[in-house]
């Protein structure tokens, strides 16, 4: 029996709270398409090349423009109503510079070995993978229509971002393969899933995030083959221009999917989200 000195307001503050993170929001991330790939290889380049002159050029203030712009973008996305390519676009790119800055951060200043933080970032999306769906029965991009399966969303992605820079500096510097030999190694995994999808049986749900986990090395072997010196094993167009011309592509790109007719993007309501659900799924029975 409940009291009368506030048990009962608490309770409905609890509830309330709770239904904040499991209402319906509809789905506020990106389709999988192929524009989808390819923006997220460009914004993936991006971060790198970002990463690497705000910190090369401004150190300290480099950092916080890197910390402040991802806090910002992300607040901006958690809010949104539904999905606008923009927001969602530059909290990716965001993400990606910010990954890529603690990634280099943990290596270079607190003298961690690569191969030492990439386990550790392997192990931080494989634990957040195995919480999310043992809360949520699902990894499917196409069910994150609460809050709370959307900060899951984010918080995975930051960890394959950490990932990605730091398993490709790790094959590029310490195994010796250089930026071109990491762009074909990397080449390779990506296309893995594919094949695995088509030909045999993938669940959905596995080759995207492996298809993109392995995106992360990949964009970041390019930017940094396009940006590093040629005594790196680079083109040498710099860090910051190459940074200003994937931006100035991706921009262009949103700009194309902020216009383009809704009727082209799949459905984001329940009966979708259920479908995409229903579809992709880690675990069978889910």
């Amino acid at each position: 029996m409940r009291d009368n000195t506030g048990g009962v307001r608490l309770d409905a503050e609890a509830a309330a709270e709770t239904s904040q993170w499991t209402r319906a929001t509809g789905v506020k991330v990106s389709d999988v398409t192929p524009s989808f790939w390819v923006l997220k290889l460009l914004t993936t380049a991006l971060g790198e090349a970002a990463s690497d002159y705000l910190l090369g050029a401004y150190r300290g203030v480099g950092l916080a423009v890197g910390v402040i712009g991802f806090a910002v973008a992300l607040t901006l996305q958690l809010r949104a109503t539904r999905y606008h390519p923009a927001v969602y676009w530059a909290t990716v790119a965001m993400v990606a510079v910010v990954g890529t800055m603690a990634a280099d951060l943990v290596h270079g200043e607190l003298g961690v070995p690569l191969a030492a933080s990439t386990v550790a970032c392997a192990l931080g999306v494989a634990v957040t993978f195995w919480v999310w769906h043992r809360v949520e029965g699902t990894l499917s991009v196409h069910s994150i229509d609460t809050r709370r399966r959307e900060v899951f969303y984010w918080v995975a992605v930051s960890f394959t971002f950490a990932l990605g820079t730091a398993a490709g500096d790790l094959t590029a510097d310490q195994v010796g393969l250089g930026f071109l030999g990491s762009i074909v190694l990397f080449a390779v995994v990506i296309a893995l899933p594919a094949v695995g999808y088509w030909k045999l049986g993938l669940g959905s749900v596995v080759a995207f995030w492996w298809a993109y986990i392995a995106t992360r090395p990949l964009g970041a072997s390019v930017a940094d083959w396009l940006g590093k010196p040629a005594s790196h094993g680079g083109l040498g167009y710099g860090d910051g221009a190459v940074a200003l011309m994937l931006l100035v592509v991706a921009v262009g790109l949103v700009g194309v999917a902020t216009f383009r007719p809704q009727s082209s993007r799949r459905g984001s309501g329940p009966r979708a989200v259920a479908a995409g659900a229903a579809g992709e799924s880690l675990c069978p029975g889910h």
